[in-house]
């Protein structure tokens, strides 16, 4: 793990930074919120976030590149490389404006386009997940109180917990028969939505977590937490995530059963 062991610690400053950042703007009676392109919400805070993890990478980092959510892609400032910083300054943005606690900064390096570190911390949950890889899993308020988590050992469809995004992206994508029967055949099912769903999958709380459309800011710092956790990780077609930015977490034992049902 020495070959990331700094990096990671360097993503728990991030994550300190950007914790500090965004906790003083949740529920705040002057958030500013604006509508993207694709009207989707950005909010302050979450430019904020993004500015200055940024501005950390540029000194601690000068020759990885980065790729946020709200500001794009950045080259290295002393010249392009094999690494990346992926940032989603908050990701569950709709739940931050609407003052619910699930949300959480996401943050990955990747050496090619293979995610090797992940970190993603949820500060109103008093919660915080990472992993590098080679490493394992671990998950806490912070590094100091920090836990080894691993996924479930379910085996059966019809014993395990199915999480997903709205079923209405689903449809979109014309797969909404393959999730309804996943629905009907497991034991329990809910939304519990955004990197959540991942992070109980990763802890052994839940079984499986799918979603049908992803951007790689949303999905990079999930891989490696899942699959240091020891479990499987891909798109809908089987491929190793990011892949096509669709999204298959599972504990691995009920990994070909989910793909099946959803092609």
């Amino acid at each position: 793990m020495t070959g990331y062991a700094d990096d990671l610690s360097l993503a728990h400053v991030l994550a300190d930074t950007a914790d500090s950042i965004s906790m003083a703007r949740f529920r705040a009676i002057d958030l500013h919120v604006e509508s993207k392109p694709d009207l989707t919400p950005v909010s302050d805070a979450d430019t904020a976030v993004e500015k200055a993890i940024r501005s950390t990478l540029g000194r601690s980092r000068p020759r990885d590149a980065v790729l946020g959510e709200e500001f794009g892609a950045s080259e290295a400032p002393a010249g392009p490389g094999s690494r990346r910083w992926v940032i989603d300054p908050i990701d569950g943005t709709k739940n931050f404006v609407r003052g619910v606690p699930v949300w959480g900064t996401l943050i990955a390096l990747l050496e090619g386009d293979r995610p090797v570190v992940g970190l993603v911390s949820a500060p109103a949950l008093g919660r915080r997940w990472w992993a590098a890889t080679g490493h394992g899993a671990y998950a806490g308020r912070h590094p100091a109180a920090a836990s080894p988590i691993k996924v479930s050992g379910v085996r059966r469809l019809a014993d395990a917990s199915f999480s997903y995004s709205d079923l209405m992206s689903w449809e979109k994508r014309g797969r909404l028969d393959g999730m309804l029967d996943i629905m009907r055949q497991s034991w329990r099912n809910r939304a519990y939505g955004d990197f959540y769903g991942y992070m109980l999958v990763a802890e052994g709380a839940v079984d499986a977590m799918v979603e049908p459309e992803l951007s790689l800011w949303d999905v990079a710092a999930l891989i490696p937490i899942v699959t240091e956790a020891g479990g499987t990780f891909t798109d809908l077609s089987g491929a190793p995530a990011p892949g096509d930015g669709s999204a298959v977490a599972s504990n691995g034992r009920l990994h070909e059963d989910l793909l099946q049902r959803l092609r």
